[in-house]
Protein backbone atom coordinates (compact mmCIF):
# COMPACT_ATOMS: atom_id res chain seq x y z
CA UNK A 1 0.00 0.00 0.00
CA UNK A 2 1.55 3.34 -0.86
CA UNK A 3 1.76 6.76 1.11
CA UNK A 4 -0.80 8.29 -0.19
CA UNK A 5 -3.45 4.98 -0.04
CA UNK A 6 -2.56 4.86 3.90
CA UNK A 7 -3.47 8.26 4.54
CA UNK A 8 -6.68 8.16 2.34
CA UNK A 9 -7.44 4.75 4.86
CA UNK A 10 -7.14 6.82 7.59
CA UNK A 11 -9.29 9.44 6.46
CA UNK A 12 -11.90 7.50 5.10
CA UNK A 13 -12.16 5.72 8.47
CA UNK A 14 -12.37 8.83 10.14
CA UNK A 15 -14.91 9.80 7.91
CA UNK A 16 -17.16 6.62 8.38
CA UNK A 17 -16.84 6.52 12.03
CA UNK A 18 -18.31 10.18 12.31
CA UNK A 19 -14.84 11.77 13.30
CA UNK A 20 -15.47 13.83 10.28
CA UNK A 21 -19.42 14.63 9.77
CA UNK A 22 -21.17 15.60 6.59
CA UNK A 23 -20.67 19.43 5.68
CA UNK A 24 -17.17 19.16 8.13
CA UNK A 25 -13.82 20.97 6.51
CA UNK A 26 -10.93 18.35 6.47
CA UNK A 27 -7.48 19.49 7.62
CA UNK A 28 -5.74 21.53 5.02
CA UNK A 29 -3.02 20.13 2.56
CA UNK A 30 -0.45 21.77 4.59
CA UNK A 31 -1.60 20.35 7.94
CA UNK A 32 -1.77 16.50 6.68
CA UNK A 33 2.01 16.86 4.82
CA UNK A 34 3.69 18.26 8.34
CA UNK A 35 1.30 16.07 10.55
CA UNK A 36 2.16 12.88 9.00
CA UNK A 37 5.36 13.57 7.29
CA UNK A 38 4.33 13.29 3.83
CA UNK A 39 4.62 15.20 0.68
CA UNK A 40 2.00 17.75 -0.43
CA UNK A 41 1.35 15.67 -3.72
CA UNK A 42 1.04 12.87 -1.50
CA UNK A 43 -2.07 14.65 0.68
CA UNK A 44 -3.52 15.46 -2.67
CA UNK A 45 -3.26 12.40 -4.03
CA UNK A 46 -5.34 10.88 -0.97
CA UNK A 47 -8.10 13.78 -1.14
CA UNK A 48 -7.87 12.55 -5.31
CA UNK A 49 -8.86 9.19 -4.11
CA UNK A 50 -11.64 10.12 -1.35
CA UNK A 51 -13.09 12.45 -4.29
CA UNK A 52 -13.55 9.51 -6.62
CA UNK A 53 -15.59 7.63 -3.63
CA UNK A 54 -17.83 10.58 -3.56
CA UNK A 55 -16.41 10.89 0.51
CA UNK A 56 -15.18 14.34 0.18
CA UNK A 57 -15.27 17.19 -2.24
CA UNK A 58 -12.94 20.27 -2.32
CA UNK A 59 -14.37 24.25 -3.17
CA UNK A 60 -12.21 26.40 -4.61
CA UNK A 61 -10.20 28.57 -2.56
CA UNK A 62 -11.96 27.23 1.01
CA UNK A 63 -10.81 23.66 1.11
CA UNK A 64 -11.22 20.19 1.08
CA UNK A 65 -15.46 19.01 3.22
CA UNK A 66 -16.83 15.93 3.64
CA UNK A 67 -19.72 15.31 1.77
CA UNK A 68 -23.21 16.12 2.55
CA UNK A 69 -25.26 13.03 2.78
CA UNK A 70 -27.12 12.57 -0.78
CA UNK A 71 -28.19 9.30 -1.63
CA UNK A 72 -31.57 8.69 -0.21
CA UNK A 73 -33.79 10.15 -2.78
CA UNK A 74 -31.45 9.80 -5.53
CA UNK A 75 -33.43 9.05 -8.97
CA UNK A 76 -33.60 5.57 -9.38
CA UNK A 77 -31.18 3.69 -11.83
CA UNK A 78 -32.56 3.74 -15.32
CA UNK A 79 -34.37 0.41 -17.12
CA UNK A 80 -33.94 1.17 -20.59
CA UNK A 81 -35.30 -1.50 -23.18
CA UNK A 82 -32.83 -3.95 -23.66
CA UNK A 83 -32.97 -3.28 -27.91
CA UNK A 84 -31.48 -0.44 -30.61
CA UNK A 85 -34.32 1.73 -31.22
CA UNK A 86 -35.35 5.04 -33.55
CA UNK A 87 -35.51 8.03 -31.40
CA UNK A 88 -38.92 9.95 -31.37
CA UNK A 89 -40.35 12.91 -29.69
CA UNK A 90 -39.09 15.27 -32.44
CA UNK A 91 -42.53 17.58 -32.15
CA UNK A 92 -42.38 17.49 -28.41
CA UNK A 93 -38.93 18.78 -28.20
CA UNK A 94 -39.80 21.68 -31.15
CA UNK A 95 -42.94 22.60 -29.01
CA UNK A 96 -41.02 22.85 -25.75
CA UNK A 97 -37.73 24.79 -28.28
CA UNK A 98 -40.72 27.16 -29.94
CA UNK A 99 -41.89 27.83 -26.06
CA UNK A 100 -39.34 30.09 -25.71
CA UNK A 101 -40.52 32.72 -27.67
CA UNK A 102 -43.17 33.52 -24.28
CA UNK A 103 -40.90 34.67 -21.65
CA UNK A 104 -44.07 35.18 -19.19
CA UNK A 105 -43.57 33.39 -15.93
CA UNK A 106 -41.10 31.34 -14.83
CA UNK A 107 -39.17 29.31 -17.30
CA UNK A 108 -37.00 26.83 -15.86
CA UNK A 109 -36.99 24.65 -18.94
CA UNK A 110 -33.79 25.36 -20.77
CA UNK A 111 -30.59 24.75 -20.38
CA UNK A 112 -29.30 28.38 -20.07
CA UNK A 113 -26.77 29.63 -18.59
CA UNK A 114 -26.56 33.06 -16.09
CA UNK A 115 -25.81 35.66 -18.66
CA UNK A 116 -26.07 38.67 -16.48
CA UNK A 117 -22.68 37.86 -15.08
CA UNK A 118 -20.83 41.07 -14.21
CA UNK A 119 -17.33 38.61 -14.61
CA UNK A 120 -18.48 38.91 -18.90
CA UNK A 121 -18.61 42.57 -19.34
CA UNK A 122 -14.96 42.51 -20.70
CA UNK A 123 -15.98 39.68 -23.11
CA UNK A 124 -18.50 42.21 -23.81
CA UNK A 125 -16.20 44.87 -24.39
CA UNK A 126 -14.34 43.23 -26.51
CA UNK A 127 -16.73 42.21 -29.17
CA UNK A 128 -17.70 45.92 -29.39
CA UNK A 129 -14.04 46.62 -30.16
CA UNK A 130 -13.99 44.20 -32.64
CA UNK A 131 -16.78 45.54 -34.73
CA UNK A 132 -15.42 49.15 -34.23
CA UNK A 133 -11.85 48.89 -34.57
CA UNK A 134 -11.43 45.84 -37.37
CA UNK A 135 -15.17 45.12 -39.12
CA UNK A 136 -13.30 44.08 -41.96
CA UNK A 137 -12.26 40.62 -40.09
CA UNK A 138 -15.76 39.90 -39.54
CA UNK A 139 -16.97 39.80 -43.03
CA UNK A 140 -14.24 37.30 -44.89
CA UNK A 141 -13.46 33.89 -44.63
CA UNK A 142 -11.25 32.29 -41.99
CA UNK A 143 -9.84 28.95 -41.14
CA UNK A 144 -12.26 26.14 -41.50
CA UNK A 145 -10.83 24.84 -38.26
CA UNK A 146 -11.38 27.47 -36.42
CA UNK A 147 -9.19 30.35 -35.70
CA UNK A 148 -5.50 29.40 -34.63
CA UNK A 149 -5.79 31.95 -31.33
CA UNK A 150 -8.71 30.36 -29.90
CA UNK A 151 -6.84 27.02 -30.91
CA UNK A 152 -4.24 27.97 -29.07
CA UNK A 153 -6.33 29.08 -25.77
CA UNK A 154 -8.23 25.91 -25.97
CA UNK A 155 -5.38 23.92 -25.61
CA UNK A 156 -4.50 25.80 -22.73
CA UNK A 157 -7.75 25.18 -21.41
CA UNK A 158 -7.39 21.08 -22.14
CA UNK A 159 -4.63 20.80 -19.66
CA UNK A 160 -6.96 21.38 -16.42
CA UNK A 161 -9.17 18.17 -17.97
CA UNK A 162 -5.91 16.06 -18.77
CA UNK A 163 -5.53 16.50 -22.10
CA UNK A 164 -1.97 17.45 -24.12
CA UNK A 165 -3.16 19.02 -27.36
CA UNK A 166 -1.95 20.66 -30.20
CA UNK A 167 -3.98 23.49 -31.85
CA UNK A 168 -3.72 21.25 -35.24
CA UNK A 169 -6.05 18.39 -33.01
CA UNK A 170 -8.54 20.88 -32.92
CA UNK A 171 -11.83 21.87 -35.12
CA UNK A 172 -13.62 25.16 -34.41
CA UNK A 173 -17.52 24.25 -34.93
CA UNK A 174 -20.77 26.46 -34.21
CA UNK A 175 -21.56 25.29 -30.83
CA UNK A 176 -21.39 21.72 -29.05
CA UNK A 177 -24.85 20.94 -31.18
CA UNK A 178 -22.57 20.98 -34.76
CA UNK A 179 -19.45 19.46 -32.91
CA UNK A 180 -21.63 16.06 -31.59
CA UNK A 181 -23.67 15.96 -35.09
CA UNK A 182 -20.09 16.25 -37.02
CA UNK A 183 -19.32 13.58 -34.97
CA UNK A 184 -21.71 11.37 -35.25
CA UNK A 185 -21.54 11.28 -38.89
CA UNK A 186 -17.78 11.00 -39.09
CA UNK A 187 -17.91 7.23 -37.16
CA UNK A 188 -21.03 5.94 -38.41
CA UNK A 189 -23.15 5.25 -41.52
CA UNK A 190 -27.11 5.49 -41.21
CA UNK A 191 -29.02 2.79 -39.33
CA UNK A 192 -25.91 2.11 -37.03
CA UNK A 193 -26.49 1.54 -33.54
CA UNK A 194 -25.33 4.16 -31.06
CA UNK A 195 -24.21 3.49 -27.11
CA UNK A 196 -26.22 6.41 -24.98
CA UNK A 197 -27.23 7.03 -21.62
CA UNK A 198 -30.47 6.91 -20.24
CA UNK A 199 -31.71 9.30 -19.92
CA UNK A 200 -29.62 11.87 -22.29
CA UNK A 201 -29.72 14.93 -23.74
CA UNK A 202 -33.17 15.28 -26.17
CA UNK A 203 -30.46 17.33 -28.55
CA UNK A 204 -27.88 14.55 -28.64
CA UNK A 205 -31.30 12.11 -29.15
CA UNK A 206 -32.39 14.42 -32.22
CA UNK A 207 -28.59 14.23 -33.85
CA UNK A 208 -28.92 10.46 -33.56
CA UNK A 209 -32.47 11.11 -35.36
CA UNK A 210 -31.18 13.29 -37.51
CA UNK A 211 -28.31 11.09 -38.73
CA UNK A 212 -30.53 8.10 -39.05
CA UNK A 213 -28.84 6.11 -36.49
CA UNK A 214 -30.69 3.46 -33.71
CA UNK A 215 -30.30 4.56 -30.39
CA UNK A 216 -28.88 2.04 -27.33
CA UNK A 217 -30.13 3.42 -24.43
CA UNK A 218 -27.63 2.03 -21.34
CA UNK A 219 -28.81 1.72 -17.94
CA UNK A 220 -27.30 5.07 -15.59
CA UNK A 221 -26.83 5.05 -12.27
CA UNK A 222 -28.17 8.84 -10.81
CA UNK A 223 -24.31 9.00 -9.20
CA UNK A 224 -21.54 7.52 -11.04
CA UNK A 225 -23.55 7.38 -14.92
CA UNK A 226 -23.35 4.30 -17.06
CA UNK A 227 -23.18 0.94 -16.54
CA UNK A 228 -20.09 -0.31 -18.13
CA UNK A 229 -21.54 -4.00 -17.33
CA UNK A 230 -25.26 -3.22 -18.96
CA UNK A 231 -22.56 -1.62 -22.15
CA UNK A 232 -20.55 -4.40 -22.00
CA UNK A 233 -23.64 -6.94 -22.47
CA UNK A 234 -24.73 -4.85 -25.07
CA UNK A 235 -21.27 -4.82 -27.08
CA UNK A 236 -21.75 -8.48 -27.22
CA UNK A 237 -24.87 -9.00 -28.54
CA UNK A 238 -25.50 -5.81 -30.75
CA UNK A 239 -23.22 -4.40 -33.40
CA UNK A 240 -22.68 -1.45 -31.21
CA UNK A 241 -20.93 1.16 -33.70
CA UNK A 242 -19.73 3.93 -30.70
CA UNK A 243 -20.39 4.68 -27.63
CA UNK A 244 -21.80 8.60 -26.45
CA UNK A 245 -21.45 10.03 -23.24
CA UNK A 246 -21.73 13.21 -21.12
CA UNK A 247 -19.20 11.94 -17.95
CA UNK A 248 -18.52 14.99 -16.22
CA UNK A 249 -21.65 17.04 -14.90
CA UNK A 250 -23.95 14.93 -17.29
CA UNK A 251 -27.51 16.44 -18.56
CA UNK A 252 -30.11 15.82 -17.53
CA UNK A 253 -28.81 13.56 -14.13
CA UNK A 254 -25.80 15.99 -13.24
CA UNK A 255 -23.26 13.36 -12.08
CA UNK A 256 -19.86 13.03 -12.82
CA UNK A 257 -18.78 9.64 -13.61
CA UNK A 258 -15.48 8.39 -11.14
CA UNK A 259 -12.27 8.99 -13.00
CA UNK A 260 -11.81 5.07 -12.81
CA UNK A 261 -14.82 4.23 -14.21
CA UNK A 262 -14.18 6.97 -17.56
CA UNK A 263 -11.07 4.69 -18.01
CA UNK A 264 -12.40 1.51 -17.61
CA UNK A 265 -14.89 2.79 -20.04
CA UNK A 266 -11.96 4.00 -22.26
CA UNK A 267 -10.60 0.38 -22.39
CA UNK A 268 -13.92 -1.67 -22.88
CA UNK A 269 -14.12 0.60 -26.13
CA UNK A 270 -10.57 0.00 -26.92
CA UNK A 271 -11.16 -3.70 -26.38
CA UNK A 272 -14.13 -3.81 -29.15
CA UNK A 273 -12.52 -1.12 -30.92
CA UNK A 274 -15.23 1.07 -31.40
CA UNK A 275 -15.12 5.04 -30.84
CA UNK A 276 -15.91 6.98 -28.19
CA UNK A 277 -17.68 11.15 -28.24
CA UNK A 278 -17.74 12.67 -25.15
CA UNK A 279 -19.69 15.78 -24.46
CA UNK A 280 -17.72 17.60 -22.06
CA UNK A 281 -20.18 20.99 -22.53
CA UNK A 282 -20.48 21.29 -18.58
CA UNK A 283 -16.92 20.21 -17.58
CA UNK A 284 -15.62 23.63 -16.69
CA UNK A 285 -18.10 24.45 -14.10
CA UNK A 286 -17.61 21.70 -12.20
CA UNK A 287 -18.02 22.51 -8.55
CA UNK A 288 -15.05 19.68 -8.15
CA UNK A 289 -11.36 21.34 -7.97
CA UNK A 290 -9.83 20.44 -9.83
CA UNK A 291 -12.00 20.05 -12.54
CA UNK A 292 -12.92 16.62 -13.17
CA UNK A 293 -10.40 14.57 -16.16
CA UNK A 294 -12.12 13.45 -19.05
CA UNK A 295 -12.15 10.17 -21.04
CA UNK A 296 -10.41 11.95 -23.73
CA UNK A 297 -7.17 12.52 -20.99
CA UNK A 298 -6.72 8.59 -21.30
CA UNK A 299 -6.92 8.60 -24.90
CA UNK A 300 -3.49 6.84 -26.78
CA UNK A 301 -4.90 6.11 -30.24
CA UNK A 302 -7.27 8.91 -31.15
CA UNK A 303 -10.84 7.12 -30.86
CA UNK A 304 -11.83 9.42 -28.63
CA UNK A 305 -13.92 12.55 -30.30
CA UNK A 306 -14.11 15.08 -27.33
CA UNK A 307 -16.80 17.63 -27.82
CA UNK A 308 -17.42 21.08 -26.27
CA UNK A 309 -18.45 24.60 -26.37
CA UNK A 310 -18.75 27.97 -24.70
CA UNK A 311 -22.79 27.92 -24.56
CA UNK A 312 -22.85 26.83 -21.03
CA UNK A 313 -20.11 28.39 -19.58
CA UNK A 314 -20.67 31.69 -21.38
CA UNK A 315 -23.55 31.93 -23.85
CA UNK A 316 -25.18 29.95 -26.43
CA UNK A 317 -25.48 32.79 -29.08
CA UNK A 318 -21.68 32.93 -29.27
CA UNK A 319 -21.82 29.95 -31.30
CA UNK A 320 -18.09 28.48 -30.47
CA UNK A 321 -17.74 25.13 -29.77
CA UNK A 322 -14.81 22.60 -30.96
CA UNK A 323 -13.73 19.26 -31.56
CA UNK A 324 -10.75 17.19 -30.52
CA UNK A 325 -11.00 14.36 -32.67
CA UNK A 326 -8.59 12.31 -32.53
CA UNK A 327 -8.24 10.15 -35.71
CA UNK A 328 -11.04 11.22 -37.28
CA UNK A 329 -9.44 14.85 -37.47
CA UNK A 330 -9.88 14.64 -41.36
CA UNK A 331 -13.26 13.05 -41.69
CA UNK A 332 -14.36 15.79 -39.23
CA UNK A 333 -12.65 18.36 -40.74
CA UNK A 334 -14.40 17.34 -44.57
CA UNK A 335 -17.99 17.07 -42.90
CA UNK A 336 -17.48 20.59 -41.25
CA UNK A 337 -16.58 21.98 -44.29
CA UNK A 338 -19.73 20.72 -46.32
CA UNK A 339 -22.07 21.14 -43.26
CA UNK A 340 -21.40 24.63 -42.34
CA UNK A 341 -17.91 25.78 -43.46
CA UNK A 342 -16.09 28.18 -41.15
CA UNK A 343 -17.43 30.06 -38.28
CA UNK A 344 -17.93 33.73 -37.46
CA UNK A 345 -14.70 35.25 -36.90
CA UNK A 346 -15.52 37.78 -33.92
CA UNK A 347 -16.83 35.52 -31.38
CA UNK A 348 -13.90 33.46 -31.74
CA UNK A 349 -11.03 36.51 -31.38
CA UNK A 350 -13.44 37.89 -28.16
CA UNK A 351 -13.13 34.38 -26.38
CA UNK A 352 -9.70 34.15 -27.34
CA UNK A 353 -8.61 37.24 -25.88
CA UNK A 354 -11.22 36.47 -22.76
CA UNK A 355 -9.02 33.08 -22.40
CA UNK A 356 -5.77 35.08 -22.16
CA UNK A 357 -6.06 37.60 -20.35
CA UNK A 358 -7.28 35.05 -17.71
CA UNK A 359 -10.85 36.62 -17.81
CA UNK A 360 -12.62 33.07 -18.37
CA UNK A 361 -10.73 31.55 -15.62
CA UNK A 362 -12.39 34.42 -13.17
CA UNK A 363 -15.73 33.97 -14.63
CA UNK A 364 -15.70 30.49 -14.43
CA UNK A 365 -14.36 30.52 -10.94
CA UNK A 366 -17.22 32.77 -9.89
CA UNK A 367 -20.09 31.49 -11.56
CA UNK A 368 -19.38 27.89 -9.73
CA UNK A 369 -19.76 29.14 -6.79
CA UNK A 370 -23.08 30.92 -7.83
CA UNK A 371 -24.37 27.70 -9.32
CA UNK A 372 -23.19 25.41 -6.38
CA UNK A 373 -25.45 27.97 -4.25
CA UNK A 374 -28.51 28.03 -6.79
CA UNK A 375 -28.27 24.23 -6.45
CA UNK A 376 -28.57 24.31 -3.27
CA UNK A 377 -31.77 26.79 -2.79
CA UNK A 378 -33.65 25.09 -5.17
CA UNK A 379 -32.92 21.34 -4.29
CA UNK A 380 -33.91 23.18 -0.02
CA UNK A 381 -37.20 24.29 -2.11
CA UNK A 382 -37.79 20.94 -3.92
CA UNK A 383 -37.94 19.25 -0.08
CA UNK A 384 -40.05 21.57 1.78
CA UNK A 385 -42.94 21.80 -0.81
CA UNK A 386 -42.99 19.05 -2.95
CA UNK A 387 -44.08 15.32 -2.14
CA UNK A 388 -42.30 13.26 0.27
CA UNK A 389 -41.66 10.50 -2.41
CA UNK A 390 -40.23 13.21 -4.66
CA UNK A 391 -36.64 11.73 -6.33
CA UNK A 392 -33.87 14.48 -7.06
CA UNK A 393 -30.24 14.07 -8.51
CA UNK A 394 -27.61 16.24 -6.98
CA UNK A 395 -25.71 17.72 -9.59
CA UNK A 396 -21.60 17.54 -9.32
CA UNK A 397 -22.07 20.99 -11.49
CA UNK A 398 -23.83 23.06 -14.19
CA UNK A 399 -27.09 24.61 -13.58
CA UNK A 400 -29.58 21.43 -13.85
CA UNK A 401 -31.33 18.74 -11.82
CA UNK A 402 -33.56 15.98 -12.15
CA UNK A 403 -37.08 15.57 -10.58
CA UNK A 404 -38.76 11.70 -10.50
CA UNK A 405 -42.18 12.03 -9.33
CA UNK A 406 -44.32 9.26 -8.21
CA UNK A 407 -44.83 6.89 -11.20
CA UNK A 408 -48.82 7.95 -11.08
CA UNK A 409 -47.51 11.30 -12.27
CA UNK A 410 -47.61 12.31 -15.70
CA UNK A 411 -45.09 14.78 -16.67
CA UNK A 412 -46.35 16.03 -19.83
CA UNK A 413 -50.41 16.49 -18.61
CA UNK A 414 -48.24 18.24 -15.68
CA UNK A 415 -46.65 20.95 -17.74
CA UNK A 416 -50.12 22.32 -19.55
CA UNK A 417 -51.05 22.66 -16.48
CA UNK A 418 -47.91 24.08 -15.04
CA UNK A 419 -48.04 26.33 -17.90
CA UNK A 420 -51.02 27.79 -18.02
CA UNK A 421 -49.37 28.71 -14.44
CA UNK A 422 -47.02 30.69 -15.62
CA UNK A 423 -44.19 27.37 -15.10
CA UNK A 424 -42.16 25.56 -17.31
CA UNK A 425 -40.05 22.79 -17.04
CA UNK A 426 -38.29 20.04 -19.77
CA UNK A 427 -40.47 17.27 -19.09
CA UNK A 428 -38.81 13.35 -19.00
CA UNK A 429 -39.81 11.73 -22.43
CA UNK A 430 -37.91 14.50 -23.99
CA UNK A 431 -34.70 12.55 -22.88
CA UNK A 432 -35.36 9.34 -24.44
CA UNK A 433 -35.56 7.74 -27.58
CA UNK A 434 -39.10 5.81 -27.15
CA UNK A 435 -40.50 8.51 -24.84
CA UNK A 436 -39.49 6.81 -21.21
CA UNK A 437 -39.36 9.24 -17.66
CA UNK A 438 -43.06 10.30 -18.18
CA UNK A 439 -42.82 10.80 -14.27
CA UNK A 440 -39.48 12.87 -14.35
CA UNK A 441 -38.81 16.44 -15.39
CA UNK A 442 -35.49 18.57 -15.86
CA UNK A 443 -35.01 21.83 -14.23
CA UNK A 444 -33.01 24.96 -14.66
CA UNK A 445 -31.73 26.49 -11.63
CA UNK A 446 -29.21 30.07 -13.47
CA UNK A 447 -31.33 31.90 -14.91
CA UNK A 448 -33.82 32.85 -12.53
CA UNK A 449 -34.00 34.74 -9.29
CA UNK A 450 -34.28 32.75 -6.03
CA UNK A 451 -37.51 34.31 -5.31
CA UNK A 452 -39.10 33.08 -8.73
CA UNK A 453 -38.15 29.74 -8.59
CA UNK A 454 -39.30 29.21 -5.04
CA UNK A 455 -42.76 30.52 -6.49
CA UNK A 456 -42.69 28.28 -9.16
CA UNK A 457 -41.58 25.12 -6.77
CA UNK A 458 -45.15 26.06 -4.90
CA UNK A 459 -47.05 26.69 -8.01
CA UNK A 460 -45.66 22.90 -9.04
CA UNK A 461 -46.45 21.47 -5.99
CA UNK A 462 -49.85 22.68 -5.64
CA UNK A 463 -50.79 20.95 -8.82
CA UNK A 464 -49.17 17.97 -8.15
CA UNK A 465 -51.45 18.01 -5.09
CA UNK A 466 -54.45 18.37 -7.14
CA UNK A 467 -53.44 15.45 -9.43
CA UNK A 468 -53.16 13.09 -7.15
CA UNK A 469 -56.79 14.25 -5.38
CA UNK A 470 -58.32 13.75 -8.65
CA UNK A 471 -56.74 10.61 -9.14
CA UNK A 472 -58.22 9.41 -5.77
CA UNK A 473 -61.69 9.98 -6.24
Amino acid sequence: MTLYQKLAKRLREHIQHDFYKPGDKLPSVRQLAQEHGVSISTVQEAYRQLEQELLVEAKPKSGYFVCQQKKDNLPSVSRPPQRPLEVSQWEEVLNMLMNRSNQKGVQLQHAMPDMKAPTLKPLLKTLSDLAKQKPELGLSYSDIRGREELRTQLCRLAVASGCQLHPDDLVVTSGCQEAISVCLRAVTEPGDIIAIESPSFYGSMQAIKAANLKAMEIPTHPETGMSIEALELALDQWPIKAIFVTPTCNNPMGYTMPEEKKERLYKLAQSYDIAIIEDDIYGDISFQFPRPKTIKSFDNDGRVLLCSSFSKTIAPGMRVGWIAPGRYRDKVTHIKYVSSSMCPVFPQLAIAKFIRLGGYTKHIRQIRQHYEKQRDHLLNAIKAYLPSDTRVSFPDGSFILWVELNPNIDSMKLLEKCRAEGVSFAPGPLFSATGKFRNCFRLNFSEQSLEKREWAIKVLAKIITDFNVEKNK
